[in-house]
């Protein structure tokens, strides 16, 4: 779980008497409004369950306002609390607006957005972090801009702020607080490197840009080394950069990558025609590169870009045998980012519906999400937390348009999420991400743009996984999964695959076992395996796994009939050794491993 400040807050509203309240809210933060079904009648989007939703939120790292009693909110999100470092803030607003209690990430945002609040509603702010109360601001939460070098210090020079020390500013006063003063503490505004300790905090005000470019593939710690040595010699800390900057063909370049994770700052690419505009101002402009990218700078002219209009040169264009790299000032501390970010493609699988089979992950890389791309089915299930995303919905029979239109979106540089049903990787658009992006531009790729981008594979639980946890353990042993459809696959492979599978006498789980036009192979793939396999082995059919209308039943293999599968259905087929156990709850399918025979063997021994 990762607190991410380009997440909007939402505000959570539960009731009538509150939803007023949860509107003015909204329209402070600049947040959408999310209203209990049947309780609130107007909102962005509506949820069934109060706790199941905020829990959601809570673990896709959304900040989470909740109009409502602070005990609901303590409720829902308790079974995931664990780092305080990485949860995002949660305030809870009474119903009528007179108090706003920050429970949750204080120093994270929570006593800000309450700070906020408090003055927007006329409310009491029902702060309790120790250095607000006492001394109105929290160190370790400098303004925007400004680095804290060694926030692990700040717990204790607030402990001795508190026991009655006084402080000492050096450079720059960054908190509007009266901070009482004296030689206890030092709070030192550099944007040299400096050594911090349990009494001196050091803030790095971030008015550095860093410009990079390097050959194709050059080595990340060649890279990393440069940069180093550029800043140590011209004394400016590496908290003291706020961005890493390249041309637009360096958007997926391991080595510049590897120095904006290192730096913990974020990567701005530009192209060559918005380099090319600063041309006037580089030390160093080369005919050589532009005859290659198309500027006259790439380094000096990224680093510049991503200032500003105001930006100077501080260290003009150094290199080494495959990097460059250049260092823009600017005088104030850089808080918009120009440019625009690398893109991002997060292939995600959401399970079979219920939004508690959706891993933490998963919510997360969705909340982050700009735009979400896929099936309306399943872009539906994800209930409130698709609200407000820019929605793009491909129909069945669409997936390598679907595919190909959520790259190119990421190639602009958005965050895109590709909204899969179970698990992205089985039997769903995965693969295809990969095969477009693994194509030539004259077998039908995607474009150069497209090809830079970053793409995240999140897992899901799979409609196999789902429907064997309804049935008790029937993938207790060796197992496949066979997709019925002959659309994609030929139908001799298929049949192929159905005699091996029934050979090796595996638990077989049949995806796509019909269709509204093809009903044949689903009824062949049981007499294939009837020849190998009792005709009594268990068969369970799971329908629409998760969601409301959930229909779980079971077979026999020779009972088996392709009119009660639909293409929601899940066909789970037993080995030969499964077994069907009635037991209280009822029927529970399993597959022995062979435990019975080692123990066997064991007291025999």
């Amino acid at each position: 779980m990762a607190v991410n400040s380009s997440v909007k807050p939402v505000v959570v509203a539960l009731s009538r008497s509150g939803e007023a309240v949860a509107h003015r809210i909204a329209d402070v933060l600049g947040a959408d409004v999310h209203g209990r079904e049947g309780r609130v009648d107007q909102a962005d989007a509506f949820f069934p369950n109060a706790l199941d939703h905020v829990r959601d939120l809570f673990a896709a790292g959304v900040p989470v306002v909740g109009v409502c009693a602070a005990g609901i909110l303590v409720r829902a999100v308790a079974p995931l609390l664990a780092d305080k470092r990485v949860e995002p803030p949660v305030v809870a607003v009474a119903d009528d607006g007179s108090v706003v209690v920050p429970l949750l990430g204080g120093h994270r945002g929570a006593n800000r957005i309450a700070g906020e609040l408090s003055a927007a509603l006329g409310a009491v702010s029902a702060v309790t972090t120790a250095g607000d109360v006492a001394l109105g601001v929290a160190l370790d939460e400098p303004p925007a801009g400004y680095r804290l070098k060694n926030p692990q210090d700040a717990q204790g020079v607030m402990a001795e702020l508190l026991a009655g020390g006084g402080v000492t500013w050096t450079d720059e006063e960054l908190f509007d607080a009266e901070l009482p003063e004296g030689d206890e503490v030092e709070l030192l505004v550099t944007e040299a490197e400096a050594q911090g300790s349990s009494t001196r905090l050091v803030y790095h005000p971030q008015r550095f840009t860093l410009g990079l470019g390097c050959a194709r593939n050059a080595d990340a710690d060649e890279m990393w080394t440069h940069v180093q040595g550029m800043l140590a010699e011209a004394d400016v800390a590496e908290g003291a950069v706020a961005c890493v900057a390249s041309i637009d063909l360096k958007a997926d370049e391991p080595a510049i990558l590897s120095v904006a994770a290192r730096l913990g700052v974020p990567f701005r690419v530009f192209t060559a025609a918005e380099l090319e505009a600063e041309a006037g101002r580089l030390a160093t402009p080369s005919d050589v590169v532009f005859a290659e990218v198309g500027c006259h700078g790439v380094c000096e002219g990224a680093a510049l870009a991503a200032g500003g209009a105001e930006a100077e040169l501080s260290v003009a264009k150094s290199k080494t045998g495959t990097t460059t790299c250049a260092l823009a000032r600017c005088e104030k501390p850089v808080t918009e980012m120009r440019g625009r970010a690398r893109g991002k493609l997060s292939i995600v699988g959401i399970g079979p519906g219920q939004a508690t089979w959706r891993t933490p992950e998963v919510s997360r890389l969705v909340a982050d999400a700009e735009e979400l791309v896929g099936y309306g089915l399943y872009i539906d299930l994800l209930g409130p937390l698709a609200a407000g995303k820019d929605l793009s919905d491909f129909p069945l029979g669409g997936e390598e348009d679907r595919c190909r239109y959520a790259l190119e979106q990421a190639g602009l540089g958005k965050s895109v999420a590709l909204v899969c049903s179970g698990d992205a990787g089985i039997y769903a658009m995965g693969a295809l991400v990969f095969e477009l992006l693994d194509r030539s531009e004259a077998e039908l790729g995607v474009s150069d743009a497209a090809r830079r981008v970053e793409v995240v594979s999140s897992p899901g639980v799979s409609a196999l996984q789902g429907a064997a946890a309804r049935a008790g353990a029937p993938l207790g042993h060796d197992f496949c999964a066979i997709s019925l459809s002959d659309l994609l696959t030929p139908r001799e492979d298929i049949v192929k695959r159905l005699h091996a599978a029934a050979e090796g006498d595996f638990v077989i789980a049949f995806y796509n076992p019909v269709s509204m036009r093809r009903r044949t192979l689903l009824a062949e793939a049981r007499d294939i395996l009837l020849q190998h396999r009792p005709a009594d082995t268990p068969v369970m059919l799971a329908s629409s796994l998760g969601r409301p209308e959930e229909h779980v039943r079971y077979r026999r293999l020779d009972e088996l009939e392709v009119d009660e599968v639909d293409m929601l259905t899940v066909v789970l087929v037993g080995s030969s050794h499964s077994r069907l156990a009635q037991l209280g709850e009822g029927p529970r399918m399993f597959t022995p491993r062979g435990y019975a025979r080692k123990i066997d063997g064991d007291l025999a021994g």
